[in-house]
């Protein structure tokens, strides 16, 4: 895998009784793989917002850690089996989160990183959605990067 690489990150969060909620972020990245970890870095531009977020993924076999600096701050560790307790901080405010990982898994190819966390959502004490990130790394220019329709 080369440096400079292209990231699709997807995240769905389903909730009793709501519809499901998906989004995608699509950006330029940076990868490196160190100490039997890989790691990606890259900015997240949010809505109404003029400062970026800096989102740093580190990954291996059932562990991510994701740390966000900027606009938002937290740094989330899904770890499977395990419930990790944090604060994500907002503009709007800090909630306390729990994060129960079910499944951390990395699926390494030529020309392609796929990483697939499935793991329960608590706000405040309260089971609040059962997510999916899913992380696909490529080289930038790759052909092999297709969109959600």
């Amino acid at each position: 895998m080369t440096r400079e690489v292209l990231l699709k990150v997807q995240g769905l969060q389903i909730a009793l009784g709501e519809e499901s909620e998906a989004i995608e972020v699509i950006a330029p990245g940076e990868y490196y793989f160190r100490n039997g970890k890989h790691y990606f870095l890259y900015d997240e531009v949010m809505e109404g917002q003029e400062e970026s977020t800096r989102n740093i993924i580190k990954v291996r076999n059932d562990y991510m850690e994701l740390t966000k600096k900027g606009v938002v701050n937290v740094h989330m560790v899904f770890e499977k089996n395990k419930q990790n307790v944090t604060y994500y901080y907002t503009p709007y405010g800090g909630l306390q989160i729990g994060i129960d990982a079910e499944r951390v898994s990395v699926d390494e190819r030529d020309e392609e990183i796929q990483v697939e966390v499935l793991y329960g959502l608590d706000i405040n004490n309260e089971h609040l959605a059962n997510c999916r990130i899913t992380l696909t790394a490529v080289p930038r220019g790759s052909r092999h990067f297709t969109l959600l329709s």
